[in-house]
């Protein structure tokens, strides 16, 4: 996986040979979009790298990006890195206490502000005296606060011929988004994620053909590893000849996805039990079962379902990030999507795991990538060398420190298991797991993972330190929410899930037996804090916010309570 060429040199050879080629297409509301040649995003890119260097950035400084995935964010860190930056990027849905926090820590010389839902309570955050530049889709506030993109590039002259970086430069600072504590930020350099980026293209060239167009629908935060990674830098930045298209809001996210017609779609278990759920609400379970074993018939529903989604175009599609029930893969697997699980981290790149045709089985996240190398500690926990490894956490060297072993493994965090096979089963997190008040150890990920297969459930929670048995929280499916004050829904619902406790329970020992399943009260959202931008439960949040109401659930006796 060495190379003397630097992902910068892929990106040059790109506005030189496919500098009419449409790269991005930008929605910009009411339907219209706008594209972007490459020709036309470096052209883009240079004028904002001449104006930053015009700012005093030079080399190693920091730049911070603020916004949802659009086009002028890859513009933007294409100019970062041309005029010598290391690029931040912030989660757009992060409160102002985090950004505040991100800002002060890395200290950037100046801050993008884009597409952004809550940028009013957000603004507050920004340093008095830190320069801005606000997107074309930036809030009406913040472009009159502030010079805007298509101004400043205007008056700008282009940078000239091809600015290099060395290999051991850091090309950006990810901060994690953190289900628990304070977000800690995660170096990568030039030279690892070029490697990377070799090794994610060959794998997706393997998965959907050597020939095959690869179109991708940008919707997963890039300020997450995985976007930033498989999506811009690998798909976008190595490859050149793909199409990204990015998605304007959840509102318009299915037309989205049938404008972009992906040939790869990736996407969290969240995403992957909401497009099944919506389907079952219209086609019960029973009936499309009955369906799809009519070989006349089968292939019809097959194809309606994947056309409804937006979806009949995917060569390959992937779920990562947190666990997925095997049950959903197989689900969608035989609607005849190719739906495989993967496995990685921001201190690696996303570079770790991932199945492959000939090496897949519903429950592990695949084989080692590449020139990874893993094992088991003797706690259970995988262990991990990547060519994507992080250079250390920022201003952090003690806890970068404790991150490895002596013989330079990263301790992941994850507890999992390795097969014979070289497969990878995750099967939970070694902070997760807690005592009841029996002394014995609960692991919540495979019971959750259990939990979540029922088709009325969204996210579950398994929950009970110290108490007499665990019990699981959960949260209603979106179809089911508005429908509780219906008694009869409400009793359906009850007896629906009493049965599935039931059969769940049937497959626990003992100790991990559930007492009960609660329902909680209100939406687990990014926007009350209670998910992360990646839609992982923030476990710590969401117990708290219960925790006067626990004696209470495990005093009534019942097998299902309303929070």
């Amino acid at each position: 996986m060495q190379n003397d060429k630097l992902i910068l040199d892929d990106i040059y050879d790109h506005e030189s040979n496919l500098a009419d080629h449409v790269w991005l297409t930008q929605p910009t509301g009411g339907g219209a979009v706008t594209t972007y040649t490459w020709g036309e995003v470096m052209d883009q890119a240079r004028r904002m790298a001449s104006h930053l260097e015009s700012h005093g950035v030079t080399h190693g400084d920091r730049v911070a990006i603020l916004s949802k995935n659009c086009a002028h964010f890859l513009m933007a860190e294409l100019a970062i890195w041309m005029a010598g930056g290391t690029t931040v990027a912030i989660f757009p849905t992060e409160t102002a206490d985090t950004i505040r926090y991100v800002l002060g820590h890395s200290e950037p010389k100046l801050l993008f502000v884009g597409k952004l839902d809550t940028w009013e309570q957000q603004a507050s955050a920004v340093p008095a005296g830190l320069p801005c530049i606000a997107f074309p889709l930036a809030p009406d506030s913040a472009k009159k606060a502030h010079p805007g993109w298509d101004e400043v590039v205007r008056a700008a002259t282009p940078i000239g011929g091809k600015p290099g970086r060395r290999g051991e430069d850091i090309a950006m600072i990810m901060y994690t988004s953190g289900s628990t504590g304070t977000p800690k930020g995660v170096m990568h350099r030039f030279d690892r994620i070029t490697a990377c980026t070799h090794g994610m293209l060959d794998y997706v060239r393997d998965s959907i053909g050597a020939h095959e167009e690869i179109r991708v629908l940008s919707y997963l935060p890039l300020a997450h590893v995985f976007e930033r990674a498989w999506l811009e830098c690998a798909i976008g930045f190595r490859e050149g000849k793909s199409r990204i298209f990015f998605a304007e809001s959840l509102d318009t996210f299915v037309a989205d996805l049938q404008r972009a017609r992906p040939t790869l779609f990736i996407s969290v278990p969240r995403l992957w039990l909401k497009f099944q759920q919506g389907v079952l609400a219209k086609v019960p379970e029973k009936k499309l079962n009955t369906l799809l074993s009519i070989p006349l018939v089968s292939g019809l529903i097959r194809r309606k379902i994947l056309r409804g989604l937006g979806l009949d175009s995917v060569k390959h599609a992937a779920s990562g990030s947190a666990p997925i029930p095997a049950a959903v893969i197989e689900w969608y697997q035989r609607l005849g999507l190719n739906l495989i699980e993967g496995y990685g981290m921001t201190e690696d790149f996303a570079y770790s795991c991932t199945s492959r045709n000939d090496k897949k089985a519903p429950g592990y996240v695949g084989v080692a990538m590449p020139g990874v190398e893993l094992k088991i500690s003797d706690e259970g926990e995988i262990l991990i060398k990547s060519p994507g490894q992080f250079v250390g956490y920022y201003k952090q060297p003690e806890v970068t420190a404790e991150s490895f072993t002596e013989d330079g493994f990263f301790k992941t965090g994850d507890l999992g298991e390795i097969r014979a096979d070289g497969l990878v089963k995750i099967t939970g997190r070694k902070k997760e797991l807690f005592k009841t008040g029996k002394g014995k150890y609960v692991t919540p990920a495979p019971i959750e993972n259990k939990i979540n297969t029922c088709p009325v459930v969204e996210l579950s929670l398994v929950s009970g330190v110290g108490r007499e048995a665990p019990c699981a929280i959960v949260l209603l499916s979106e179809t089911i929410r508005p429908k509780v004050n219906d008694p009869a829904v409400r009793a359906e619902i009850e007896q629906t899930l009493a049965k599935h406790l039931a059969e769940v329970n049937a497959t626990l020992p003992d100790y991990e037996k559930l007492k009960m399943i609660v329902i909680a009260r209100e939406p687990w959202t990014m926007e009350n804090g209670l998910l992360t931008p990646t839609m992982k439960i923030k476990r710590a949040k969401i117990e708290q916010s219960l925790d006067a109401q626990v004696d209470g659930w495990y005093a009534s006796g019942k097998r299902v309570v309303w929070a």
